[in-house]
Protein backbone atom coordinates (compact mmCIF):
# COMPACT_ATOMS: atom_id res chain seq x y z
CA UNK A 1 0.00 0.00 0.00
CA UNK A 2 0.89 3.36 -0.90
CA UNK A 3 1.56 5.90 2.31
CA UNK A 4 1.40 9.79 1.12
CA UNK A 5 2.92 11.97 3.20
CA UNK A 6 2.75 15.72 3.72
CA UNK A 7 2.74 18.68 6.19
CA UNK A 8 -0.98 18.38 7.54
CA UNK A 9 -1.27 22.01 8.98
CA UNK A 10 -1.28 23.00 5.05
CA UNK A 11 -4.46 21.77 4.88
CA UNK A 12 -6.30 23.70 8.04
CA UNK A 13 -6.76 23.45 11.50
CA UNK A 14 -8.77 20.50 12.08
CA UNK A 15 -7.09 17.11 12.04
CA UNK A 16 -9.55 14.01 13.06
CA UNK A 17 -7.36 10.44 14.32
CA UNK A 18 -8.70 6.99 13.90
CA UNK A 19 -7.97 3.82 14.91
CA UNK A 20 -7.91 1.51 12.35
CA UNK A 21 -7.06 -2.44 12.86
CA UNK A 22 -3.81 -3.56 10.07
CA UNK A 23 -5.96 -6.27 9.19
CA UNK A 24 -8.74 -3.94 7.62
CA UNK A 25 -6.57 -1.32 6.28
CA UNK A 26 -5.88 -2.37 2.83
CA UNK A 27 -9.49 -3.13 2.36
CA UNK A 28 -10.20 0.40 3.61
CA UNK A 29 -7.75 2.38 1.50
CA UNK A 30 -8.24 0.23 -1.87
CA UNK A 31 -5.66 -0.82 -4.63
CA UNK A 32 -3.23 2.11 -4.93
CA UNK A 33 -5.33 4.23 -2.16
CA UNK A 34 -7.95 4.19 -4.43
CA UNK A 35 -10.97 4.64 -2.18
CA UNK A 36 -9.24 7.24 -0.02
CA UNK A 37 -8.17 9.32 -2.86
CA UNK A 38 -11.94 9.57 -3.98
CA UNK A 39 -12.88 10.67 -0.28
CA UNK A 40 -10.06 12.98 -0.72
CA UNK A 41 -10.87 14.37 -4.02
CA UNK A 42 -14.72 14.79 -3.42
CA UNK A 43 -14.21 16.19 0.02
CA UNK A 44 -10.94 17.88 -0.35
CA UNK A 45 -9.28 16.89 2.43
CA UNK A 46 -6.89 14.75 3.54
CA UNK A 47 -5.97 11.46 4.65
CA UNK A 48 -3.11 9.42 5.49
CA UNK A 49 -2.16 6.40 7.40
CA UNK A 50 0.31 7.07 10.55
CA UNK A 51 1.20 4.63 12.97
CA UNK A 52 -1.22 2.14 12.61
CA UNK A 53 -4.45 5.61 12.83
CA UNK A 54 -5.96 7.16 9.72
CA UNK A 55 -5.78 10.91 10.20
CA UNK A 56 -8.15 13.68 8.62
CA UNK A 57 -7.22 16.55 7.79
CA UNK A 58 -8.81 19.89 6.50
CA UNK A 59 -11.73 21.90 6.76
CA UNK A 60 -13.55 21.15 9.75
CA UNK A 61 -17.16 20.53 8.14
CA UNK A 62 -15.42 18.31 5.39
CA UNK A 63 -13.41 16.37 7.78
CA UNK A 64 -16.10 15.26 10.02
CA UNK A 65 -18.00 14.01 6.93
CA UNK A 66 -15.15 12.13 5.63
CA UNK A 67 -14.60 10.94 9.55
CA UNK A 68 -18.11 9.20 9.26
CA UNK A 69 -17.54 7.98 5.94
CA UNK A 70 -14.08 6.14 6.55
CA UNK A 71 -15.79 4.77 10.19
CA UNK A 72 -18.79 3.54 8.15
CA UNK A 73 -16.67 1.88 6.04
CA UNK A 74 -14.66 0.53 8.22
CA UNK A 75 -17.56 -1.41 9.79
CA UNK A 76 -18.34 -2.79 6.45
CA UNK A 77 -15.08 -3.92 6.34
CA UNK A 78 -15.02 -5.87 9.95
CA UNK A 79 -18.44 -6.92 9.13
CA UNK A 80 -16.50 -9.03 6.32
CA UNK A 81 -17.41 -7.22 3.12
CA UNK A 82 -14.58 -6.83 0.60
CA UNK A 83 -14.95 -2.67 -0.12
CA UNK A 84 -15.54 -2.02 -3.97
CA UNK A 85 -15.46 1.49 -5.74
CA UNK A 86 -19.39 1.54 -6.49
CA UNK A 87 -19.64 1.11 -2.00
CA UNK A 88 -16.70 4.18 -1.61
CA UNK A 89 -18.96 6.45 -4.12
CA UNK A 90 -21.97 5.18 -3.03
CA UNK A 91 -21.33 6.12 0.81
CA UNK A 92 -20.14 9.47 -0.20
CA UNK A 93 -23.23 10.46 -1.74
CA UNK A 94 -25.10 9.60 1.20
CA UNK A 95 -22.99 11.35 3.09
CA UNK A 96 -23.80 14.29 1.40
CA UNK A 97 -27.21 14.04 2.20
CA UNK A 98 -26.37 13.06 5.81
CA UNK A 99 -27.71 9.13 5.70
CA UNK A 100 -24.05 7.31 6.29
CA UNK A 101 -26.27 4.92 8.43
CA UNK A 102 -28.16 3.79 5.91
CA UNK A 103 -24.92 1.86 4.57
CA UNK A 104 -25.09 -0.31 7.69
CA UNK A 105 -28.78 -0.52 7.59
CA UNK A 106 -28.81 -1.74 3.77
CA UNK A 107 -26.08 -3.93 5.29
CA UNK A 108 -27.78 -5.69 7.98
CA UNK A 109 -30.44 -6.72 5.20
CA UNK A 110 -29.40 -9.92 4.01
CA UNK A 111 -32.11 -11.39 1.96
CA UNK A 112 -30.01 -14.63 0.62
CA UNK A 113 -27.23 -16.00 -0.15
CA UNK A 114 -25.90 -17.15 -3.72
CA UNK A 115 -24.99 -20.66 -3.88
CA UNK A 116 -20.94 -20.06 -3.55
CA UNK A 117 -22.07 -18.39 -0.08
CA UNK A 118 -21.90 -14.24 -1.44
CA UNK A 119 -25.00 -12.34 0.68
CA UNK A 120 -27.53 -10.69 -1.28
CA UNK A 121 -28.14 -7.39 0.42
CA UNK A 122 -29.84 -4.10 -1.14
CA UNK A 123 -26.96 -2.02 -2.26
CA UNK A 124 -28.62 1.47 -2.94
CA UNK A 125 -31.65 3.41 -0.78
CA UNK A 126 -33.69 2.83 -3.88
CA UNK A 127 -32.91 -0.85 -3.81
CA UNK A 128 -33.88 -0.93 0.43
CA UNK A 129 -37.04 0.82 -0.74
CA UNK A 130 -37.69 -1.65 -3.16
CA UNK A 131 -37.24 -4.76 -1.15
CA UNK A 132 -39.03 -3.18 1.86
CA UNK A 133 -42.08 -2.88 -0.64
CA UNK A 134 -42.06 -6.61 -1.82
CA UNK A 135 -42.33 -7.68 1.65
CA UNK A 136 -45.12 -5.60 2.50
CA UNK A 137 -46.98 -5.39 -0.79
CA UNK A 138 -48.89 -8.18 -2.74
CA UNK A 139 -48.27 -6.68 -5.71
CA UNK A 140 -44.64 -4.46 -6.59
CA UNK A 141 -44.08 -2.79 -9.87
CA UNK A 142 -39.88 -2.32 -10.27
CA UNK A 143 -39.20 0.52 -12.41
CA UNK A 144 -35.88 1.52 -13.29
CA UNK A 145 -32.77 1.67 -16.06
CA UNK A 146 -30.95 -1.56 -16.06
CA UNK A 147 -28.32 -2.39 -14.14
CA UNK A 148 -30.57 -1.40 -10.84
CA UNK A 149 -30.53 -5.13 -9.64
CA UNK A 150 -34.80 -5.09 -10.36
CA UNK A 151 -34.77 -8.87 -11.16
CA UNK A 152 -32.23 -10.10 -9.13
CA UNK A 153 -33.76 -8.77 -6.21
CA UNK A 154 -37.15 -9.79 -6.81
CA UNK A 155 -35.83 -13.23 -7.75
CA UNK A 156 -33.56 -13.55 -4.34
CA UNK A 157 -37.22 -12.91 -2.48
CA UNK A 158 -38.56 -15.42 -3.81
CA UNK A 159 -36.10 -17.71 -3.50
CA UNK A 160 -36.06 -17.25 -0.55
CA UNK A 161 -39.80 -16.91 0.03
CA UNK A 162 -40.00 -20.63 -1.45
CA UNK A 163 -37.29 -21.99 0.70
CA UNK A 164 -39.44 -20.54 3.35
CA UNK A 165 -42.38 -22.32 2.30
CA UNK A 166 -44.17 -19.03 2.05
CA UNK A 167 -45.15 -19.75 -1.73
CA UNK A 168 -45.41 -23.39 -3.30
CA UNK A 169 -43.88 -21.95 -6.64
CA UNK A 170 -42.13 -20.00 -8.51
CA UNK A 171 -43.45 -18.51 -11.60
CA UNK A 172 -41.04 -16.41 -13.94
CA UNK A 173 -42.37 -14.84 -16.65
CA UNK A 174 -41.71 -12.35 -19.61
CA UNK A 175 -42.72 -11.63 -23.19
CA UNK A 176 -40.96 -12.80 -26.27
CA UNK A 177 -40.16 -10.01 -28.00
CA UNK A 178 -36.86 -9.02 -29.65
CA UNK A 179 -34.65 -6.22 -28.95
CA UNK A 180 -35.07 -4.37 -31.95
CA UNK A 181 -34.08 -6.89 -34.55
CA UNK A 182 -35.10 -9.68 -36.20
CA UNK A 183 -33.66 -12.95 -35.41
CA UNK A 184 -36.37 -14.90 -38.04
CA UNK A 185 -37.05 -18.30 -37.48
CA UNK A 186 -35.06 -20.23 -34.59
CA UNK A 187 -34.08 -23.75 -34.94
CA UNK A 188 -35.67 -26.20 -31.77
CA UNK A 189 -39.03 -27.24 -30.66
CA UNK A 190 -41.04 -24.53 -28.75
CA UNK A 191 -39.30 -24.74 -26.14
CA UNK A 192 -35.85 -24.06 -27.69
CA UNK A 193 -37.53 -21.32 -29.35
CA UNK A 194 -38.56 -19.30 -26.85
CA UNK A 195 -35.47 -20.18 -24.30
CA UNK A 196 -33.34 -17.49 -25.60
CA UNK A 197 -35.79 -14.57 -24.63
CA UNK A 198 -35.24 -16.35 -21.20
CA UNK A 199 -31.68 -17.28 -20.68
CA UNK A 200 -31.70 -14.09 -18.45
CA UNK A 201 -33.87 -15.35 -15.78
CA UNK A 202 -32.28 -18.72 -15.73
CA UNK A 203 -28.67 -17.21 -15.42
CA UNK A 204 -30.00 -15.47 -11.93
CA UNK A 205 -31.75 -18.55 -10.94
CA UNK A 206 -28.51 -20.64 -11.34
CA UNK A 207 -26.86 -18.12 -9.63
CA UNK A 208 -28.98 -17.85 -6.67
CA UNK A 209 -30.34 -21.42 -6.90
CA UNK A 210 -27.67 -23.57 -8.02
CA UNK A 211 -28.22 -25.29 -11.37
CA UNK A 212 -29.03 -28.52 -9.92
CA UNK A 213 -31.65 -27.43 -7.56
CA UNK A 214 -32.94 -25.40 -10.36
CA UNK A 215 -33.14 -28.36 -12.48
CA UNK A 216 -34.69 -30.50 -9.82
CA UNK A 217 -37.73 -28.27 -8.92
CA UNK A 218 -38.19 -27.23 -12.28
CA UNK A 219 -38.74 -30.87 -12.89
CA UNK A 220 -41.14 -31.15 -10.24
CA UNK A 221 -43.26 -28.04 -11.55
CA UNK A 222 -42.12 -26.23 -9.00
CA UNK A 223 -40.20 -23.34 -10.38
CA UNK A 224 -42.03 -22.40 -13.88
CA UNK A 225 -40.01 -20.17 -16.70
CA UNK A 226 -42.14 -19.10 -19.37
CA UNK A 227 -42.94 -16.98 -21.75
CA UNK A 228 -46.03 -13.97 -20.74
CA UNK A 229 -48.48 -16.18 -23.26
CA UNK A 230 -48.44 -19.17 -21.69
CA UNK A 231 -50.03 -17.43 -18.66
CA UNK A 232 -53.38 -16.57 -20.34
CA UNK A 233 -56.13 -18.87 -18.73
CA UNK A 234 -54.24 -19.83 -15.77
CA UNK A 235 -55.11 -19.04 -12.10
CA UNK A 236 -52.16 -18.68 -10.13
CA UNK A 237 -52.09 -19.71 -6.43
CA UNK A 238 -49.80 -19.58 -3.62
CA UNK A 239 -47.15 -18.84 -5.98
CA UNK A 240 -44.25 -16.10 -6.14
CA UNK A 241 -44.51 -14.61 -9.76
CA UNK A 242 -42.29 -12.46 -11.45
CA UNK A 243 -43.11 -10.26 -14.63
CA UNK A 244 -39.68 -9.43 -16.49
CA UNK A 245 -39.55 -6.39 -19.18
CA UNK A 246 -42.75 -5.14 -18.66
CA UNK A 247 -42.12 -2.13 -20.67
CA UNK A 248 -42.55 -4.57 -23.77
CA UNK A 249 -45.79 -5.45 -22.69
CA UNK A 250 -49.05 -4.30 -24.17
CA UNK A 251 -51.97 -3.20 -22.18
CA UNK A 252 -54.57 -6.32 -23.06
CA UNK A 253 -51.36 -8.01 -22.21
CA UNK A 254 -50.44 -6.98 -18.79
CA UNK A 255 -54.72 -6.45 -17.77
CA UNK A 256 -54.72 -10.17 -18.42
CA UNK A 257 -51.30 -11.03 -16.44
CA UNK A 258 -52.30 -9.57 -13.56
CA UNK A 259 -56.06 -10.76 -13.43
CA UNK A 260 -54.22 -14.12 -13.12
CA UNK A 261 -53.39 -13.48 -9.17
CA UNK A 262 -55.03 -15.96 -6.94
CA UNK A 263 -54.56 -16.71 -3.35
CA UNK A 264 -51.97 -16.65 -1.28
CA UNK A 265 -49.37 -15.08 -4.49
CA UNK A 266 -47.49 -12.42 -4.62
CA UNK A 267 -46.30 -10.38 -8.15
CA UNK A 268 -43.40 -8.51 -8.96
CA UNK A 269 -43.41 -6.36 -11.97
CA UNK A 270 -40.14 -5.17 -13.27
CA UNK A 271 -39.44 -3.09 -16.37
CA UNK A 272 -37.53 -0.02 -17.99
CA UNK A 273 -39.78 2.37 -19.08
CA UNK A 274 -37.03 3.85 -21.51
CA UNK A 275 -36.18 0.26 -23.33
CA UNK A 276 -39.10 -0.58 -25.17
CA UNK A 277 -39.24 -2.83 -28.29
CA UNK A 278 -42.83 -2.49 -29.20
CA UNK A 279 -44.11 -1.14 -32.23
CA UNK A 280 -43.51 2.97 -32.31
CA UNK A 281 -47.34 3.74 -32.18
CA UNK A 282 -48.20 0.77 -29.49
CA UNK A 283 -48.60 1.71 -26.00
CA UNK A 284 -47.12 0.05 -23.00
CA UNK A 285 -48.74 -2.29 -20.78
CA UNK A 286 -46.14 -1.25 -18.18
CA UNK A 287 -46.87 2.29 -18.69
CA UNK A 288 -50.68 2.40 -18.67
CA UNK A 289 -50.64 0.34 -15.36
CA UNK A 290 -48.29 3.13 -13.46
CA UNK A 291 -51.32 5.68 -14.63
CA UNK A 292 -54.45 3.30 -13.93
CA UNK A 293 -53.24 1.29 -10.49
CA UNK A 294 -50.99 3.95 -8.82
CA UNK A 295 -53.89 4.47 -5.74
CA UNK A 296 -54.78 1.21 -5.63
CA UNK A 297 -54.13 -0.38 -1.71
CA UNK A 298 -51.25 -3.19 -1.52
CA UNK A 299 -49.97 -2.13 -5.38
CA UNK A 300 -46.41 -0.51 -4.77
CA UNK A 301 -44.67 1.49 -7.22
CA UNK A 302 -40.93 1.94 -6.50
CA UNK A 303 -39.16 3.88 -9.30
CA UNK A 304 -35.61 3.16 -9.57
CA UNK A 305 -33.10 5.55 -11.34
CA UNK A 306 -29.59 5.92 -12.06
CA UNK A 307 -28.24 5.97 -8.45
CA UNK A 308 -29.37 2.78 -7.96
CA UNK A 309 -27.38 1.17 -11.04
CA UNK A 310 -25.08 -1.40 -8.79
CA UNK A 311 -23.07 -2.62 -12.33
CA UNK A 312 -19.61 -1.00 -13.11
CA UNK A 313 -19.48 2.26 -12.43
CA UNK A 314 -19.77 3.44 -16.10
CA UNK A 315 -22.79 1.87 -16.58
CA UNK A 316 -24.08 4.70 -13.94
CA UNK A 317 -23.15 7.38 -16.24
CA UNK A 318 -23.93 5.79 -19.45
CA UNK A 319 -27.77 5.68 -17.44
CA UNK A 320 -27.01 9.36 -16.75
CA UNK A 321 -25.77 10.30 -19.95
CA UNK A 322 -28.94 8.73 -21.92
CA UNK A 323 -31.19 10.39 -19.23
CA UNK A 324 -30.08 13.95 -19.94
CA UNK A 325 -29.89 13.40 -23.86
CA UNK A 326 -33.48 12.13 -23.56
CA UNK A 327 -34.79 15.21 -21.12
CA UNK A 328 -33.06 17.41 -23.79
CA UNK A 329 -35.16 16.10 -27.11
CA UNK A 330 -37.94 16.38 -25.39
CA UNK A 331 -37.71 19.80 -23.83
CA UNK A 332 -36.55 20.49 -27.76
CA UNK A 333 -39.44 18.59 -29.26
CA UNK A 334 -42.02 20.56 -27.01
CA UNK A 335 -40.68 23.52 -27.46
CA UNK A 336 -40.83 22.13 -31.38
CA UNK A 337 -44.89 22.02 -30.83
CA UNK A 338 -45.42 25.07 -28.74
CA UNK A 339 -43.83 26.85 -32.46
CA UNK A 340 -45.60 24.79 -34.57
CA UNK A 341 -48.98 25.51 -32.66
CA UNK A 342 -48.25 29.47 -32.21
CA UNK A 343 -47.93 29.37 -36.54
CA UNK A 344 -50.95 27.79 -36.79
CA UNK A 345 -52.79 30.17 -34.59
CA UNK A 346 -51.67 32.80 -37.17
Amino acid sequence: MVIRKGDIVNMGEYTVSIDVPASHMQNLFGQFDSHIRKIEDDLHVMIINRDGAVRVSGQQEPVEQAVRIVKELLTLSERGNVLEEQSVEYAIELGREHHEDMMLEMDSDCICHTVSGKPIKPKTLGQKQYVDAIRNHMIVFGIGPAGTGKTYLAMAMAVTAFKNNEVNRIILTRPAIEAGEKLGFLPGDLQSKVDPYLRPLYDALYQIMGAESFAKNTEKGLIEVAPLAYMRGRTLDNAYIILDEAQNTTPAQMKMFLTRIGFGSKVVVTGDASQKDLAPDAKSGLDVAARVLSKIDDIAFCKLSSKDVVRHPLVQKIVKAYDDYEAREARYSEKKRNRNYERGKK
